[in-house]
């Protein structure tokens, strides 16, 4: 009983527009088609813009390997130990290791009526692993959508991208820049630039891109 009254006592809590609309999500959801998409591009061609859209609209979970990979280095776990190696040298993560943290993700709640895979698979070898873990739970890959882009656009993209490492905020140095060069808006502390948004590493990738990602973007057309 005292769990139920804890439960009531949370909801009498939350405002009813917002029950309502969840509600209305659930509600719309549950006549959703399941969905299971993969997106393909190079670093910055616009996945981890459009795979909230997709999202909502389809009621999927997005399962961003780069995001895990990062919360995995943060966490200092094994996984993460070994990935940070990898992505501060701007290099590709373990196969096996990534297929381990999709498999873990896709049984969330969340997942149920699918998800969008952003950022995996990245080769044929890694496509083949992960149709393979699929088959295991009986299901498959519904749809693949590739992102197409010139790499001079990418890299004006992604070396102007600086943020505020506490908040969150980003900027850009021609799109979106600070009031005060190399510095936030807000708190007047610096910015910094990630590792992976460096030229030289952003070279690197799109350089593995081509030559790793491309044969499978191509096998799948």
């Amino acid at each position: 009983m005292a769990n139920s009254s804890s439960s009531s006592i949370d909801l009498e809590n939350v405002e009813s527009v917002d029950l309502m609309s969840e509600l209305l999500r659930r509600m719309k959801c549950s006549t959703k088609p399941d969905k299971r998409v993969i997106l393909i591009g190079p670093p910055g061609s616009g996945k981890g813009t459009q795979s909230p859209v997709i999202k909502d609209e389809y009621c999927l979970c997005h399962l961003a390997t780069g995001d895990m990979l990062r919360a995995a280095v943060a966490a200092k776990t094994p996984l993460g130990i070994k990935a940070k190696e990898a992505m501060d040298k701007g290099e590709l993560v373990s196969d096996d290791l990534v297929v381990g943290i999709i498999d873990e993700a896709m049984k969330k709640p969340s997942c149920k009526k699918g998800f969008i895979l952003d950022g995996f698979p990245r080769t044929v070898v890694q496509a083949e692993k992960l149709d393979e873990m699929l088959g295991r739970q009986g299901t498959k890959i519904d749809k693949v959508l590739n992102f197409a882009i010139d790499d001079a656009i990418l890299e004006e993209r992604i070396t102007g991208r600086w943020i505020h490492p506490s908040s969150g905020r980003t900027y850009h140095t021609k799109f979106a820049p600070p009031k005060v060069d190399l510095v936030d808006d807000v708190t007047g502390e610096p910015l910094i630039q990630r590792k992976d948004d460096t030229a030289a590493v952003l070279k690197s990738r799109l350089e593995a891109f081509h030559r790793q990602t491309e044969p499978f973007r191509y096998s799948n057309q």
